[in-house]
């Protein structure tokens, strides 16, 4: 009888060791953070910034894997299908909650496939034209494309970014036609635009800033909803008449559906922690982006008001890739 007592003794400690043993392993070995675009774009010099701090603070090597196309789904699906042990992370912009709604059909679930652990930031929009472009305002912009009907071309991140969607508003409530183009994420994107592939763009100030610095494109306004102080000479477009075309990138990392929560948990509290970090902050904010650290399950209720505000606007937009 006493060795009965002792062996279901056993077994309850087993059990409550077993509960709490991911927390105090993980991380055990390098953890993958899948990046849906290519380098060079606002979420890949997130990532790579969160990726070599995090490292640091697990002791753990973190790789960045750069899955680019398809506006973000290949590299989304390669996460959603991935073991949820925590060893494989995504980090999105905001186009994962546009693609339920400009996509007929996704391999994964936007919302059942993942769990939320972080907001991270959010990226001040930009316009920008090619130096070629011989206009110096988004007034001008309209008229000279107004004049040249379907010549212009603008560029964005992939079919279904907010890039994309903010392109299309732009061109239907100005009353011109433009052509769009669409690149596998915002690295390529600015890569054509300064070559002169492209004739304009929308994308995060992150990524851009440098390029206007140099004088390599010509920015023409923000798409906030207030002006930056990075850059409070540029006009929003929102008070150039334009209200409806409000918008900015945001950023949050998930892990795999039925990952444990208290992995979840340590994610959570390890990259927040780095968000909030004094210099992280700073290095950011300089650059027209605002961190957004959060809990899981604000990301959670976020993405749900942010699936159906992106729906209304991407059929505003006529945005749709089959």
């Amino acid at each position: 009888m006493i060795s009965q007592a002792f062996a279901l003794l056993f077994v309850v400690l087993w059990a409550g060791f077993a509960s709490v043993a991911p927390a105090q392993t993980y991380p055990a070995k390098p953890i993958r953070l899948v990046v849906p675009y290519p380098p060079g774009g606002g979420t890949d010099i997130i990532a790579r910034i969160v990726g070599q701090k995090l490292s640091e603070n697990v002791a753990q090597q973190i790789v960045i894997d750069n899955r680019g196309g398809a506006a973000g789904t290949i590299g989304t699906d390669i996460v959603a299908k991935s073991p949820a042990d925590g060893y494989t992370i995504l980090m999105a912009p905001t186009s994962h909650v546009i693609n339920p709604s400009i996509y007929s059909k996704l391999p994964y679930d936007t919302v059942k496939d993942f769990v939320p652990i972080t907001l991270a930031a959010s990226a001040t929009i930009l316009l920008v034209v090619h130096p070629s472009v011989p206009v110096k305002s988004v007034r001008e912009l309209i008229t000279f494309a107004k004049a040249r009907p379907g010549q212009l071309n603008f560029g964005s991140a992939g079919n279904g970014t907010v890039f994309h969607l903010t392109g299309e508003l732009f061109k239907r409530q100005g009353g011109f036609d433009m052509v769009h183009v669409p690149f596998k994420g915002g690295g390529p994107t600015i890569v054509n635009l300064v070559a002169g592939q492209i004739s304009l763009a929308f994308e995060t100030m992150l990524a851009l800033q440098p390029f206007v610095k140099a004088g390599r494109v010509r920015a023409l306004a923000v798409v906030s909803a207030k002006r930056s102080s990075v850059m409070p000479e540029l006009p929003t477009i929102a008070e150039l008449g334009f209200p409806a075309i409000i918008a900015e990138n945001w950023y949050g990392f998930y892990a795999p559906a039925g990952t444990p929560k208290d992995v979840v948990n340590r994610l959570n509290s390890e990259i927040v922690k780095i968000l909030q970090a004094p210099d992280v902050k700073e290095r950011f904010l300089s650059q027209g982006t605002e961190i957004v650290a959060s809990t899981p399950d604000y990301l959670a209720e976020f993405i749900r008001t942010e699936i159906l505000k992106w729906g209304k606007t991407a059929k505003e937009a006529g945005a749709r890739v089959d």
